[in-house]
């Protein structure tokens, strides 16, 4: 069994989380729970980034559009929120894209759409580049 990355940091991430969700419940846009937990990231001295904008390779160029993170944390964890009904493959998927884009190797998807929260760790592999989802 691996190990699983960033474990401290991962599990005091969705902890903050769990609280802005308990407190808010579910049913509010995106940037509400973004505001929760950029207060609850200041609050308790976790370094982050908001809205990192990230450029985007091609070949010999980079692409006109970006990609912009919700969050960065601990400059080495993507954190994305989402406010859906449940997280689809699809947000799998762009979280593979997002570790890509970062170089981070972490991306968590966090859903605060559903009665209870919802989330999802995304890993990158580096010794192999190849791209593996790992629940957690």
């Amino acid at each position: 069994m691996s190990e699983i990355i960033y474990k401290k940091e991962s599990y005091e991430i969705i902890g903050i989380c769990m609280e802005v969700h308990r407190l808010l419940g579910p049913g509010f846009l995106e940037v509400v729970y973004k505001d929760a937990l950029e207060y609850e990231f200041q609050k308790h001295g976790i370094k982050y980034q908001r809205e990192k904008k990230y450029n985007i390779a091609y070949k010999d160029i980079t692409l006109k559009h970006s990609y912009n993170s919700d969050f960065v944390v601990y400059d080495k964890i993507i954190l994305e929120v989402k406010a859906v009904s449940s997280i689809s493959d699809d947000f799998i998927i762009k979280g593979l894209n997002y570790c890509r884009a970062s170089e981070c190797f972490l991306t968590i998807i966090v859903n605060f759409g559903e009665a209870s929260l919802s989330y999802r760790r995304v890993v990158m592999d580096d010794k192999y580049f190849q791209w593996l989802d790992r629940i957690s």
